[in-house]
């Protein structure tokens, strides 16, 4: 069998891109279609602001009869390429039949074109944009993934490693049944907050949405901002983020710490969404649409995802940890809102978060890996920094 590359122009490259992944899943009951609309606005510059200050490129893969069985995006972020040791870009939205010549030919195809922007390395399978969205290669936990979490076979472990790839960090996910009692010291600490009248806990009012965006952005700055050279929220951008995720939102399981009505922490959750993705089959017009918010109101999901935990760092080992889950655990146990609680993603150079949700006594339920692939091999490899 031979096969050829092929880049990503036509409107019928377009769909055989979308097509192949669909092909490849459609007999696998653990596979939630992701929306049409999401993938494509990855590739859409009108809509990812990645383009700004970036470029990317999709290639499919045909065999002799013209039969798609492979695709790859490979990109650039010029803002964070030259930060690292070796220039490094980006590859993701990889599927490829389980044939290592088909994976290798993507690989080269995709190597070849970010040397060509000159780059010394990629890492993938990762996303034209934020880390929240098709991150990491799945390697345990093969059951239906939440929004916007990429799935895949298990033999893309093998593909990436035979090529070269090597494991540069971990994304673990961490779940829970909700009906579970906390351990006994999470109670003790959240006591000791309690008794303390200058803290009070509080979930989000979608009435005053502008209040709790403002709140996010001053916790996120003051615990993240800063990390990494990372570049803090500006305000209208964060309040367009959550005037956009308005309509999944739970109130319930949006919780907010305050010290003298100062935000100090923050336990952001939604809704597992995808679970009504999975019979709209990518669409989302009117009629799906429709569908997915009578679903949504009818609370035909019983997991929420954990997406946020943050606490800013004058407030950090105080206590305030246990204080927040304490508080919205009781209500959410109170009103039976769900079944299953599941964390994601939490990097393995993240110690202090996995030990707090290690600590709930939750148990690992996914594990995915982001690999990096040095162009020159007598380079050393590093894995990412620990925080």
């Amino acid at each position: 069998m031979s096969y050829k590359i092929i880049e990503v122009k036509t409107a019928s490259d377009v769909k055989a891109f979308f097509d192949l992944h669909t092909s490849l899943y459609c007999n696998d009951p653990n596979w939630i279609r992701p929306l049409n609309k999401d993938v494509a606005a990855v590739f859409d510059p009108k809509q990812n602001k990645f383009f700004r200050h970036g470029s990317c490129v999709r290639f499919i893969v045909v065999d002799n009869n013209d039969h798609p069985v492979g695709r790859i995006a490979a990109f650039i972020n010029e803002k964070l390429a030259h930060k690292e040791e070796q220039p490094t870009g980006g590859i993701g939205f990889f599927d490829a039949i389980n044939n290592q010549e088909v994976a290798n030919l993507l690989f080269d195809t995709a190597r070849t074109w970010l040397s060509s922007q000159k780059m010394e390395a990629m890492d993938g399978p990762i996303n034209f944009g934020e880390r929240d969205s098709w991150w990491g290669c799945l390697v345990e936990g093969f059951t239906p993934v939440p929004y916007k979490m990429n799935y895949n076979f298990p033999y893309y472990n093998e593909l990436f490693t035979n090529y070269g790839f090597q494991n540069y960090f971990e994304q673990w996910c961490y779940s829970l049944k909700v009906e579970n009692k906390l351990q006994e010291k999470f109670y003790d600490r959240h006591k000791a907050i309690k008794s303390d009248p200058a803290y009070r806990a509080a979930y989000l009012k979608k009435n005053d949405l502008e209040k709790y965006a403002e709140d996010f952005r001053i916790i996120y700055n003051k615990a993240w901002a800063k990390h990494g050279g990372g570049k803090e929220l500006e305000q209208k951008q964060v309040l367009a983020f959550f005037k956009k995720m308005k309509a999944v939102i739970d109130e319930q399981i949006m919780w907010y710490v305050y010290h003298h009505n100062e935000p100090i922490a923050m336990w952001i959750n939604l809704p597992d969404i995808n679970q009504l993705f999975a019979p709209l089959k990518g669409k989302f017009g009117w009629f799906e649409k429709l569908k997915f918010i009578i679903s949504l109101k009818r609370r035909k999901t019983n997991k929420f995802i954990g997406l946020v935990f943050g606490i800013v760092p004058e407030f950090q080992g105080k206590g305030i940890d246990s204080f927040i889950i304490v508080e919205g655990a009781n209500h959410i146990q109170k009103h039976q809102l769900y079944e299953e609680f599941e964390m994601q993603w939490i990097g393995d150079f993240n110690p202090k978060m996995i030990s707090i949700a290690e600590n709930l006594g939750t148990y690992k339920s996914r594990r995915l890996i982001t690999y990096r692939c040095l162009f020159d091999p007598s380079k050393p490899f590093s894995r990412h920094k620990k925080l």
